[in-house]
């Protein structure tokens, strides 16, 4: 277990991620290499980065004091990703692993498109690592990008709860109801409908990358639009991350859905401009 803390007490939000962190290394090639050729990585370079990753840091660029509940390796790519993690002030809990950290390879082509490549399992924080789960009961939300249906169950005791499509089998293990579902029509992993979940979240979001998305309620669909991409996209990675981290900012702040929707959406376009995505994001304000 590695706890650290520094915090603002200022009155803010408290929010919480709970999830993986990863060693990436991002960088952009001339073409995905075919068999038998090689790739030429250029300028590279390495962030804290991965689903858990990328919202955390999002949140972190706003007054609210946030939480990570996340894992870390025994290595030096762990050692990168705790500094790295512990510099933005939040708070940190997360449970040591006697294994190297899991290093991604994020390969950025011309036309902005990143194809991933993951060294090793995800990290993830699990219920009984021994870590100050008592805190989420005092979170006005909780994103959960994790893996284990009993820290899924911990998370429920937030505000609100906010949890990525790609993690449905950890909720429906968990039988917890979710606020909202985040998902991608894009990504066969995530794309989903309310009655596709043993406990239906109270709603469901689908974003379709530049048609902006919809919102599935009991009540039927609606609709939020995009805002315009940049005249040349330079890196989608961390887009919709950074999406989602925003959206967990405006539901808690008392957007509702849709118009919390359309404000994320600002967020997962501004860090199409770069490949960077922790350069690029917006502040949530």
């Amino acid at each position: 277990m590695l706890e650290c803390a520094s915090r603002r007490y200022n009155g803010a939000m408290n929010i919480a991620v709970i999830g993986h962190v990863e060693h990436v290394t991002i960088a952009q090639v001339a073409a995905l290499p075919r068999a038998g050729e090689i790739a030429h990585l250029a300028e590279p370079i390495v962030i804290a980065g991965g689903g858990g990753g990328i919202a955390f840091f999002q949140l972190t660029k706003s007054d609210a004091d946030v939480h990570l509940f996340t894992a870390i390796g025994l290595d030096e790519a762990g050692t990168h990703v705790h500094h790295e993690i512990a510099s933005t002030g939040a708070t940190i809990h997360a449970g040591l692993r006697q294994q190297p950290h899991t290093r991604d390879i994020v390969v950025v082509t011309p036309d902005g498109e990143r194809t991933i490549f993951v060294v090793g399992e995800p990290l993830h924080p699990r219920r009984d690592d021994r870590l100050s789960w008592d805190e989420l009961a005092s979170c006005d939300a909780a994103y959960f990008t994790a893996q284990d249906p009993e820290a899924l169950v911990e998370a429920r005791r937030a505000k609100l709860l906010v949890v990525t499509a790609r993690r449905s089998e950890a909720l429906a293990k968990s039988g917890v109801c979710a606020d909202v579902v985040i998902g991608s029509a894009h990504d066969p992993r995530e794309a989903s409908t309310l009655s596709d979940y043993a406990v239906p979240p109270r709603a469901l979001v689908i974003t379709e990358g530049r048609d902006g998305g919809y919102v599935e309620t009991a009540s039927g669909r609606e609709r939020f639009a995009a805002p315009p991409a940049p005249a040349r996209i330079i890196g989608s990675y961390g887009a919709g991350d950074s999406f989602a981290g925003a959206l967990t900012w405006y539901i808690a702040r008392g957007l509702a859905i849709a118009d919390a929707c359309a404000r994320a959406a600002e967020h997962g376009t501004a860090v199409l401009g770069g490949v960077n995505p922790l350069e690029q994001q917006l502040r949530l304000a």
